[in-house]
Formats: structure tokens, C-alpha cells, sequence
């Protein structure tokens, strides 16, 4: 349950109350009687408590398939941005400000306010409210970057960018739901000298929106650990982030590694504001450098589209 709590934001004892009353989800149980969810669980729990925090009555959609959910899910964004509503606060958003722009604006405030649980409440709506690119580049960016730009000119405080950056991670590992197999599977990591990880955790929510299975494997990881683990889950492609430092002749070496240790079929590609900074050997290494999160969609979708090598090879030979 503790895992659960996390990954869907919903406390103990509001699941207790919706399994009890609602029967929302019928997880099994350990021999000494504890619960033991599916992903598939996970996933509707999820969808019932984004589904809920739009305004919507857990006893009004409890029964309703998770197909049906995310249906409802998507009308109610569709709904969203065609009134540019301000889902915070019910308003009108102010001299024709953006949905998106709302919601960044109410983060800052939040922010500001040293609230947690008003930022997370506030991210949460607009992963409902926003097609998932707009939310990531849109909202989710631009705040950790607004957010660090005033903590440079002295207007917020460091702990205000920890904050912050706590918030973010917590609410994208909630929104990002990986489709299971068959789906294309990307893993995703930060070689080693590369410790920031928020880059790949927005990545990997927009893979996951795009029916992607996600694995984020963690950050400032070797060469060797990150092409075996590839390789065991049988990825279609290894995403990395790359934010700083730019141009280190140790991570240009890790990444001409990595590409000697990844079968040739699986796709290396690589962003992040240090991308630039390594271009000279990412093009050497056959790797694709995505410059923003529309870049990553279109290239995933292209991925996708084209049969595995494995698979075109028995084509040829039946």
C-alpha cells in the first residue's frame, strides 16, 4: 500500500475508504493479509484520483471501465482548454492569459507561498487540464525555470528550488503511467558525470502519454550498467539526458561505450540543455539528439512505426 500511496497520490486511508465502499479495485493478498496491487490496479487508481481532482464524484465514476476513464479524462481537458479556464481557482484566466500560463502562475505562487501541497495540487490539474507535451514543456519547464531564474536574482531562496524540485519529481512519477507489453519499451538514465535527472523523468512522462513502457533507471550510471540493463529489459530504445557539465571528454568517451555495448538495432537518443556540448560525438556514434519534447514525440512515434529488426529478418527468411 505504501507503494501505491506513492506512485498514485492517494493516502492510505482514502484507498481503504474506496475499496470498502466503492470497490474501486480488488487487490489480492499475502497469506498474512496484505495487499498486493497490479499495475493494471495502480493505473485505474490513478485515473480515479486525477478524475476526482477535476471535481468529479468517485461514486459517480467508480464503476467505469479504465478505457472509459482516460476517455473522460481526455474530454475533460478537451473541455478545459476550449473555456481557458483557470482550473485553480474557477476564474477566467486574466487579460486572455493561457491555460498553461494560469497554471505556472499559480505554481510560482505556490512556490512563493513555501506550500507544498498548493504546487502539488496545481501541477496535478494541469497534467488533467493539458495535453501532455504543453503540461511538461509548458508548465513543468517553464516553473522549474522561472524558478531558478529568481532564485539567481535573489527573490527566492535555494530552499524554495528544493522545494520545488521535489514537488516536480513526486507529481511526474504519479502522471507517468507506462503502457504494458507489447508496448515499445525506452529506458532512460543519466551516464556518469551526468547527475540531474528531472530532464529524463519530464522525458519519460512524454514517452509514457505516447504508449510507451517506461524505465527510468537512475542517474550518474556507467556505460556498462546502463547497456546491460537495456538489454535484459529488450528496449527498442536507451534515452539519455544530458544537462551538465557540456563537453567532458570522460562523458564523451562513456557515451562512444555505450554505443559499443548496445546492439546495433536499438535506438540511442539523447537531449537535455548539455545535448549541444556533445553533438560532435553523438552524431560519431550514430545517436539521435532531440532538442525539445515535440522532437522526442515525433522521434518515438517514428520508432514505433518501423518493425524490429528481429522481426523484418524472419520476414525475409519465411
Amino acid at each position: 500500500m505504501r507503494v501505491v500511496t506513492r506512485r498514485t497520490g492517494l493516502s492510505a486511508e482514502l484507498l481503504r475508504v474506496w475499496e470498502r465502499r466503492y470497490r474501486v479495485v480488488v487487490p489480492a493478498r499475502t497469506q498474512t493479509g496484505r495487499r498486493l496491487y497490479s499495475d493494471s490496479e495502480i493505473e485505474r487508481l490513478t485515473l480515479l484520483y486525477r478524475a476526482t481532482l477535476g471535481g468529479r464524484s468517485i461514486g459517480l465514476i467508480a464503476s467505469l471501465s479504465t478505457p472509459a476513464l482516460v476517455e473522460l479524462l481526455r474530454q475533460d481537458a478537451d473541455a478545459e482548454l476550449a473555456r481557458g479556464v483557470d482550473r485553480h481557482d474557477g476564474r477566467k484566466s486574466k487579460d486572455h492569459e493561457s491555460p498553461d500560463a494560469a497554471f505556472v502562475t499559480d505554481s510560482l505562487r505556490a512556490v512563493e507561498r513555501f506550500d507544498p501541497d498548493a504546487l502539488n495540487a496545481v501541477l496535478l490539474r494541469a497534467s488533467v487540464a493539458l495535453p501532455a507535451t504543453v503540461f511538461l514543456e509548458q508548465v513543468v519547464a517553464s516553473v522549474l525555470e522561472q524558478v531558478d531564474k529568481r532564485w539567481r536574482e535573489g527573490t527566492l531562496q535555494r530552499i524554495h528550488g528544493h522545494l520545488t524540485t521535489s514537488v516536480v519529481r513526486h507529481v511526474l512519477e504519479r502522471t507517468t503511467v507506462s503502457t504494458p507489453a507489447p508496448a515499445p519499451t525506452l529506458m532512460l538514465a543519466t551516464i556518469t558525470g551526468q547527475v540531474h535527472e528531472l530532464g529524463a523523468l519530464i522525458a519519460a512522462a512524454a514517452a509514457a502519454a505516447e504508449g510507451w513502457s517506461v524505465t527510468w533507471l537512475g542517474a550518474n550510471l556507467p556505460a556498462d550498467d546502463i547497456a546491460e540493463a537495456a538489454r535484459k529489459l529488450r528496449a527498442r530504445a536507451v534515452g539519455l539526458s544530458l544537462v551538465h557539465p557540456a563537453g567532458d571528454v570522460s562523458v564523451n568517451e562513456e557515451l562512444r561505450r555505450l554505443r559499443s555495448l548496445l546492439p546495433r538495432s536499438m535506438v540511442l537518443i539523447a537531449g537535455g540543455a548539455a545535448s549541444a556540448g556533445y553533438a560532435a560525438v553523438l552524431d560519431e556514434i550514430g545517436a539521435q539528439r532531440i532538442p525539445d519534447l515535440n522532437a522526442l514525440v515525433l522521434t518515438l512515434r517514428d520508432i514505433a512505426a518501423k518493425p524490429k529488426a528481429g522481426r523484418r529478418t524472419r520476414a525475409l527468411k519465411q
